[in-house]
């Protein structure tokens, strides 16, 4: 024990005495909680011996191999189920299991509550910041382009807490998209989120390419989520182009990484959305895909044995939907931020069809959950009609509260024009149609070349919103 210093006894001893305390226990080795690997089946692997919580990281040490990488994604009892985030050969029963920050915190200044019961602080941090502007970045946040260390400002929790909706700032301000079709028929407010639903094939990876290059946004972070390797490469030369990558961060997890590292890139793609957000910046937030994150989950939870509801999906896949694509939209005006100085996420999530089924269950949740939706038809695409949008089955919710009166009606005009003349192109091409019977219909026919040349647009071609708007309005009329 630490004696107290002569002559102590006329003052205060304990702030001394406490100091020299503190000091020996700064030298004393941490204790280190250990457990060992159980079962490995499937993606899944089972561990006894730990007391950790959901969301942590661990490492599994086999003599002779590098760690292999989990995190925790359920328990059962004193089971630990555990989902590799790497590679998992050469494993064996009994293999040493710790947490990743396993070392014990020291205690401190005026926290009661011990860092073993803060979750929060167990939670992945990942780094953030403006020096991750033009990289390109997996889903653990390091570099898969060839420029070197990345210039690191902050590292952050993955999960965030939900923004209280009272205190979000409304849609108000339109968005251009540098898409015709859209800034005029499917008008998107700054903080909107949208769904591009399309089957394979169909163009939306030129579309998404097209609108990370002409939006009118401060960042735009662009995640790519169990799509094809290829595909990766070709988005970032072809569809992004240097110009658009020197103002976007990419994060790419690819259909060859495992299911939990498809969901952290999705989960780290919004984390580095929200980072500019509370800087005063407006992100443009594309993921590709939302469905591909959706089966990320559903392969994660049957592995673990939750059971199937919806076609094969389990009830979490629908409950992770919302929590993702919630975090996105405007800025908050809690602790006196002004509004005009809040940032937004506006947000295109794509959504594949499979088999261009519109009531596939993922497709049918996504509408539910984003503020609109565009839908690519594989008809459009096979006439060569680019971008494929099909204008009638395609819908922005918040359009009557960014754009003017007058645009909103001369949408409407338009729309009306092209469902017309599609209900009627059997008796139009067959010529069994009598001019003069249906004046709407008589306008569709005589507009029709300039409606179909109005929705198409070069990929290499930038239309504006105010130039859009008035294309639209020397087509169909109507006063400014």
């Amino acid at each position: 024990m630490t004696s107290l210093p002569p002559g102590a006894a006329s003052a205060d001893p304990w702030p001394e005495f406490l100091a020299q305390c503190s000091g020996h226990l700064a030298a004393v080795s941490t204790i280190r909680a250990e457990g060992r690997l159980t079962r490995v089946a499937g993606l899944v692997m089972e561990a006894v011996g730990l007391r950790l919580p959901v969301g942590s990281t661990c490492l599994v040490s086999q003599d002779g191999m590098n760690p292999v990488e989990a995190e925790v994604v359920g328990f059962a009892g004193n089971k630990l189920f555990l989902m590799p985030t790497t590679d998992v050969f050469g494993l064996t029963p009994g293999a040493a299991v710790t947490a990743a920050d396993s070392h014990v915190a020291r205690p401190q200044p005026g926290r009661r509550n011990h860092p073993w019961r803060r979750a929060e602080d167990r939670t992945k941090h990942l780094p953030v910041g403006v020096g991750l502007l033009g990289r390109v970045l997996d889903a653990q946040g390091r570099p898969l382009d060839s420029l070197g260390a990345l210039d690191i400002e902050a590292k952050v929790p993955l999960s965030s807490r939900p923004l209280n909706p009272i205190d979000r700032i409304p849609i108000s301000q339109p968005l251009d998209t540098g898409v015709r079709a859209i800034n005029a028929l499917l008008t998107v407010g700054r903080g909107q989120r949208m769904g591009l639903f399309a089957g394979s094939g169909v163009g939306k990876s030129v579309l998404l390419g097209m609108m990370a290059r002409y939006t009118n946004a401060d960042v735009t972070v662009v995640g790519l989520i169990g799509e094809r390797g290829r595909e990766v490469k070709e988005f970032i030369e072809e569809s992004l182009g240097e110009d658009g990558l020197s103002r976007a961060v990419v994060i790419a997890a690819p259909a060859d990484v495992p299911p939990l590292l498809r969901m952290q890139g999705a989960a780290y793609a919004t984390t580095i959305a929200e980072y500019f957000r509370n800087q005063g910046k407006n992100v443009l937030l594309i993921m590709d895909s939302l469905t591909r994150y959706a089966m990320a989950q559903r392969e994660i939870a049957l592995a673990i044995g939750e059971p199937p509801a919806t076609k094969g999906y389990p009830p979490s896949v629908f409950a992770k939907l919302p929590q993702l694509v919630e975090r996105a939209g405007n800025g908050s005006t809690r602790d006196g931020v002004d509004a005009s100085a809040a940032g937004s996420i506006t947000a295109f999530y794509t959504v594949l069809t499979e088999g261009d089924d519109q009531q596939d269950p993922i497709a049918d949740a996504a509408r539910a959950i984003l503020d609109g939706h565009i839908v690519l038809s594989r008809s459009l695409a096979d006439a060569g009609h680019y971008p494929a949008i099909d204008i009638e089955q395609s819908i922005s919710r918040v359009m009557h509260a960014v754009a003017r009166p007058d645009d909103v009606r001369r949408a409407k005009q338009f729309k009306t024009l092209i469902a017309r003349y599609q209900r009627n192109r059997d008796l139009i091409n067959v010529g069994a149609y009598a001019a003069g019977s249906d004046p709407v219909l008589d306008q569709a026919i005589a507009l029709w070349p300039r409606l179909e040349a109005f929705l198409q647009q070069d990929i290499h071609e930038h239309a504006g919103f105010e130039q859009s708007q008035a294309q639209l309005r020397d087509l169909v009329g109507g006063g400014a």
